[in-house]
Order: structure tokens, then C-alpha cells, then sequence
């Protein structure tokens, strides 16, 4: 039977590279998605740092599961060649670190765009990221994301079989409900062969980011019926955003008090850390 393994965002728990790999090795979680090291994107990381930080991690037995790479987090109307130079030093940076999977996303729509219109231009852009991908040995994940064209399981399914299962699935539960998805089944039956890592999140309809097992995300039943699905060990990576962050409710386009309130990100990462770990142990 498959086993999940663990990681995390620990950028949400601290910027401080460090004191978030220490974290994480107290916690005893040996795996890590780097997003941000020292409040620099990883996209953004000079070779001498990527390799700085690696070695760093590698001394407290922490791995990258992931690269949380900003690939497709751009309008295509932006430039293109830009970002395909970008796309390949998250690719050098994945190399170095060891990981496989690179976090991508699928673009934001131009002005008055609608996603009919936006399908050849999103399928033609990523299969020049794709190819690009194949020359590194890397494996592009593509995470659901409100705006972007794979914001829906629909979509999302589209973007999988139009290339054959060479673009995977990073499977983000808490997104889908912010975006007025159904997670589970619908959601998860739709896109279980294609997804080849999950991200963890729960939350709410109206708007609200909870703990995990405290919102709509139905996280428990993916992850039960994933592991059962599975053929091989997979990972989650916990991405709580407990913090109720500058502009959420513009983002999601929603107002709300959340009722989960913390003192601080340390606090909030450390809640999330202990609600997923239950959730781990009623599953397996």
C-alpha cells in the first residue's frame, strides 16, 4: 500500500531560511517546497545561493520533494521568452536540489479573454515549457489556481489529456473550494490518474482558509481514497496560509471573518502542522 510523505511550504513559517529548516527538522519533516529562501523567490536565486541553501537543508536531513516554481503565474499577454528563461533556471535550481517535480501554473487570461478563446494559446505555451522541462529531466506539476486557465477540475482534465499525462497535477483541495469547485468526488475522480502530488489546504466557500479538517476541502476522504488509489508513496506538501494575507478577500473576491485567528505565522504553521499530522493518522 502507498504511504504519504510530507512536506511543506516552510516559507509560511518563517522567511528566514534557516530558522524554517530548523523548524522543520524539530518536527522531524524531511522534506521542504521551496518557494521562498530569505524572501527571494526560488525563480529568482542565484546558482551560489540554490546551492548555499541546499547544502544547509542537507545538513539537517531535509530534501526538496518539489520545486514551488511561479512557472504560469504570468498573463499571456507578458512575455513569453522572458519566462521561458526564467522556467529554465527553476529547472537548474530543481537539478541541483535533487527534486523531479516542478510546481507550474497555466497562465492568466488577457483582457476579456475567455478560456474558449485562450485554449491554443495556453496548450502551444506549455508544450514549449514542457520540451523545455524534458531537457533537464524534470516533470512539470500544474497547480489549480483561481484566474488561471486550469482554475477548474474541468479544465484542469483538459490541460492532462491534451498532452497525453506528460504535464501532472499538483491537486490543490482548498483551491477548488475557493474557487466554488467540488473537491470530492468530482474534483478528485476527474483528475485522480493525473495527479502526482497534492497540496494541502482546507477552507471555505465564503472565503475563509481553516485548518485542515475544518473547512469544505474534504481532505480526509482524497487522501483515504488516494492512498488506496496510488501505486506508489506520494507526497503533500502543506501550503496552510492560516495568516490571513493582504488582499485575500480582493483575491478571492469575497468578504468574511475567518474564525481561526493566530499570534503569529509560527503559530499558524505550527497548528496546521499538528491538523495534518491527525489527519495522516485517521487515513493510514
Amino acid at each position: 500500500m502507498a504511504k504519504i510523505l510530507l512536506s511543506a511550504f516552510a516559507d509560511e513559517y518563517s522567511a528566514d531560511a534557516v530558522t524554517h529548516a530548523d523548524y522543520l527538522a524539530k518536527e522531524g519533516v524531511s522534506f521542504i517546497e521551496p518557494r521562498f529562501v530569505n524572501g527571494v523567490n526560488i525563480a529568482d536565486l542565484a546558482e551560489n545561493e540554490v546551492k548555499a541553501y541546499t547544502k544547509m537543508l542537507a545538513e539537517r536531513g531535509i530534501k526538496a520533494s518539489a520545486i514551488g516554481s511561479p512557472i504560469g503565474k504570468i498573463n499571456l499577454a507578458d512575455d513569453f521568452n522572458a519566462h521561458v528563461e526564467k522556467a529554465k533556471h527553476c529547472f537548474n535550481a530543481a537539478n541541483i536540489m535533487g527534486a523531479k517535480n516542478i510546481r507550474m501554473f497555466s497562465f492568466y487570461l488577457r483582457d476579456g479573454q475567455s478560456r474558449e478563446q485562450a485554449r491554443s494559446e495556453v496548450i502551444e505555451k506549455l508544450g514549449v515549457l514542457l520540451d523545455v522541462a524534458d531537457t533537464y529531466g524534470v516533470t512539470l506539476c500544474h497547480e489549480n489556481e483561481a484566474k488561471i486557465y486550469g482554475e477548474s477540475p474541468e479544465c484542469c482534465h483538459d490541460l492532462m489529456t491534451a498532452f497525453g499525462g506528460r504535464l501532472r497535477a499538483v491537486f490543490d483541495m482548498g483551491n477548488f473550494v475557493l474557487d466554488s469547485h467540488s473537491p470530492y468526488p468530482e474534483g478528485y475522480n476527474l483528475l485522480r490518474e493525473y495527479i502526482e502530488y497534492f497540496h494541502i489546504k482546507d477552507s471555505m466557500r465564503v472565503g475563509a482558509i481553516v485548518p485542515a479538517g475544518c473547512g469544505e476541502a474534504r481532505i480526509a476522504d482524497i487522501l483515504r481514497e488516494h492512498l488506496s488509489y496510488a501505486k506508489k508513496d506520494f507526497f503533500i506538501s502543506l501550503e496552510p496560509h492560516l495568516e490571513t494575507f493582504a488582499g485575500l478577500n480582493k483575491l478571492v473576491g469575497k468578504t468574511f471573518e475567518n474564525p481561526y485567528k493566530f499570534a503569529s505565522a509560527e503559530a499558524a504553521f505550527d497548528h496546521a502542522l499538528k491538523s495534518i499530522r491527525s489527519i495522516i493518522a485517521e487515513v493510514e
